[in-house]
């Protein structure tokens, strides 16, 4: 079902641009295809092993989608849950804070939070997983109708309170945590992973430079993503202070995506009437994939909501992540060339 005319002049493009824009440091040079591998095709005693389309690591089953809504400032760490993710979008929200989107399908923990509210945004990127379940703890009023025509399950707590608790140790509203199993029993029709555009593979050949951290900056957050040869994550920080799971561990990933979206003003506001940025996620953009103690310039394409989104080295080759967990950061405006 089609969301209502403010979703359609958002994708038109037509808004306020935001007086203040993300950005980001230490631009890699332009990254180049690698060279094609010949790989041998599988003999009858050879099992053709499947990829995820998340992560692409091997699978038995793919399995339902669930969409969660978790809180990104510091009265809410550290968050449980996001080590199973196998997504993680970094999306702005009022007064230039950021929000995560955590997306889980070949992984469930148990539990995750904590369980914060929805923004009009999260309703843009849903559609690129059909209709999965999506977890929130409340929206705006204004907002409510838009939920109802999105392309999800809402499972939220006002309408599946009996998946929420309240943790012991932390103070509302930060301390609004849900139970996976029973998010996902409400929405038994939830899509299961399918292919969203993401290539997993060898690293290009050429173009990528070598890193030790890489910074994206919001108004009022800074992720800052440290390479470990040891781990062979990218490790992350925010604020200048690891972001320490509740699980034990410092977060990180494999693959960074640095995706540079357009970012306007939605008709929504806080209680403090700050507006609520509308992050455009349909359209083409750059990108930077941080991979390998590597950056690679990028091109990202998005057809339409019901797409995928498609990353490719500048040659227009596929930009292949690395297996595993991907955080994508939502930025708003593309680096500086010097």
């Amino acid at each position: 079902m089609r969301l209502p005319r403010m979703i359609s002049v958002y994708l038109a493009g037509a808004a306020v641009l935001l007086p203040v824009a993300a950005c980001s440091s230490d631009d890699p040079a332009a990254g180049q295809a690698p060279a094609p591998s010949a790989t041998a095709a599988p003999s009858e005693e050879q099992e053709e092993v499947k990829a995820h389309p998340f992560t692409g690591k091997p699978y038995d089953a793919l399995k339902p989608v669930l969409a969660v809504k978790i809180e990104n400032t510091a009265a809410g760490k550290p968050q449980l849950g996001l080590k199973s993710a196998d997504i993680v979008y970094i999306e702005q929200v009022e007064a230039g804070l950021t929000r995560l989107m955590a997306i889980f399908s070949s992984k469930l923990p148990p539990k995750v939070g904590p369980v914060r509210s929805a923004r009009i945004s999260d309703l843009h990127i849903a559609p690129m997983f059909g209709k999965p379940a999506f977890s929130y703890s409340g929206a705006q009023t204004k907002m409510l109708p838009f939920i109802a025509q999105a392309s999800l399950f809402d499972v939220g707590d006002t309408r599946n309170p009996g998946a929420y608790f309240r943790q012991p140790g932390r103070f509302a509203p930060y301390n609004l945590f849900a139970n996976t199993k029973q998010l996902l029993a409400k929405a038994p029709k939830a899509t299961k992973a399918k292919d969203i555009g993401f290539t997993f593979g060898d690293a290009p050949a050429e173009g990528g430079v070598d890193k030790k951290s890489y910074t994206v900056k919001w108004p009022a957050a800074r992720f800052t993503f440290a390479w470990s040869e040891e781990k062979k994550q990218w490790l992350i920080w925010q604020d200048g202070k690891k972001d320490m799971a509740a699980e034990g561990g410092q977060l990180g990933a494999p693959t960074i995506v640095v995706q540079y979206t357009k970012t306007e003003r939605s008709e929504f506001h806080d209680k403090n009437q700050s507006y609520t940025p509308l992050v455009h996620t349909t359209g083409k953009g750059s990108a930077i994939v941080l991979r390998d103690g590597k950056a690679f310039k990028a091109r990202w394409e998005r057809e339409s909501e019901e797409s995928g989104t498609t990353f490719t080295t500048e040659s227009g080759e596929p930009m292949n992540f690395a297996p595993g967990q991907v955080w994508v950061a939502l930025a708003s405006r593309k680096p500086v060339i010097p």
